[in-house]
């Protein structure tokens, strides 16, 4: 149900566009790779299976401030700790395989495997918060159980720059489609 009505939004919305947009242009020589649709599948993978897993350690971190706050609520706290570590535990190993075929996409389109570019500075930044996370949740030290939601929370924001904020921010190889690029 939902698919179809996204399919004719979408459908209806683009013959709202001006002339301009509606134009089809070749891509760029960069985009003409096979490892275009492995490496962009693989990141959204990652980022939406982080984002959940952030969402649950955020709702973790609540309901534990409540429960210390007032009458003691019957909450499994570690059940939705397990759930935010496999959904991270799932979405950092897409991370890592979308990190490295980008890096060897720009390897092929580009001659180098990793430039600084804003968004690959950020995607080293997410990788290494969700590092730190793993880290503390496999270290099995019962007060990191808190430490770890925190520094998911941390990554629920960082994950988001990452995605949206670093177009918005800053030009850079990974500036593509923007209308005010």
């Amino acid at each position: 149900m939902t698919t179809p009505t996204a399919l004719f939004l979408n459908g209806f919305a683009s013959f709202q566009l001006p002339e301009s947009m509606q134009k089809f242009s070749p891509l760029v020589p960069a985009l003409q790779s096979n490892w275009l649709m492995m490496h962009v599948t693989v990141m959204l993978l990652s980022y939406a299976t982080l984002i959940c897993g952030c969402i649950v350690s955020i709702g973790y971190l609540f309901l534990y401030k409540s429960k210390s706050g007032g009458r003691p609520q019957e909450v499994p706290f570690h059940q939705l700790d397990q759930m935010s570590f496999r959904s991270i535990s799932i979405g950092f190993p897409l991370l890592t395989l979308g990190i490295i075929s980008g890096s060897v996409w720009a390897n092929e389109a580009w001659g180098s495997y990793w430039s600084w570019d804003p968004k690959e500075t950020w995607s080293l930044i997410t990788w290494i918060i969700f590092a730190v996370y793993l880290h503390l949740r496999l270290t099995k030290v019962p007060q990191n159980e808190i430490k770890s939601a925190f520094v998911a929370t941390g990554g629920f924001f960082v994950v988001w720059i990452c995605f949206l904020g670093v177009n918005f921010l800053s030009k850079g190889l990974h500036s593509y489609g923007w209308f005010f690029s």
